[in-house]
């Protein structure tokens, strides 16, 4: 079963303000957000390195996005400081502002290109995994027909099933860390005002 964070109707209990999104509107920022979701925990030298940029600039921008609560202290191994995402999943709690919405808007399309980056370099490295694991990964789509409470509740189940495998590997040298991004798109066109 989902933590009350994930599961839909229930607030998490750190949703990302006004301040936190426009903070996070940063290229660097969402990438070092991906990155410790992806690793759990680092230094800002190793984000530096995984992402190409110096430490100094990781630090910096790690210890803006602790000021409105999206990373964390997790520590330190000898004198370097560990950094951790503050919480796994959070709902957006945002005015009605234009800023707000451009910056909502930015963090999409950033989104959309991290993955592409992301599928880019999974066909790129495919060839150097098992055949188990090129047959198990990479893209498809599936078409559904769904009213959107339908496709609410799907996206629950779908949450609530990617949730069960969470850790489904813990302990097996064998698993690997896998991302499922999820992004239902309408073929149809959009209904009319005053139409569903």
């Amino acid at each position: 079963m989902p933590d009350p964070e994930t599961r839909p109707g229930v607030a998490p209990e750190h949703p990302v303000d006004r301040s936190a999104l426009r903070v996070l509107a940063h290229p660097l920022r969402t990438r070092l957000l991906a990155e410790l979701r992806a690793l759990g925990s680092a230094t800002a030298s190793d984000l530096a390195r995984v992402l190409g940029t110096n430490s100094g600039a990781t630090s910096y921008h790690l210890r803006r996005m602790a000021e409105v609560g999206l990373v964390a202290d997790a520590g330190t191994i000898g004198r370097r400081r560990l950094w951790e995402v503050a919480t796994e999943d959070r709902a957006l709690d945002v005015g009605d502002d234009e800023d707000d919405e451009a910056a909502l808007d930015w963090l999409a399309r950033d989104y959309v290109g991290h993955f592409a980056q992301k599928a880019q370099a999974w066909l790129t490295d495919a060839p150097e995994w098992p055949l188990g694991w090129q047959e198990a990964c990479g893209l498809e789509d599936h078409l559904v027909l769904v009213t959107d409470e339908q496709l609410a509740s799907l996206r629950a189940e779908m949450t609530e099933l990617l949730a069960r495998y969470r850790r489904v590997g813990a302990g097996n040298p064998s698993a690997k860390r896998v991302t499922f991004y999820t992004c239902p798109l309408p073929v149809d066109p959009p209904p009319s005002l005053g139409r569903t």
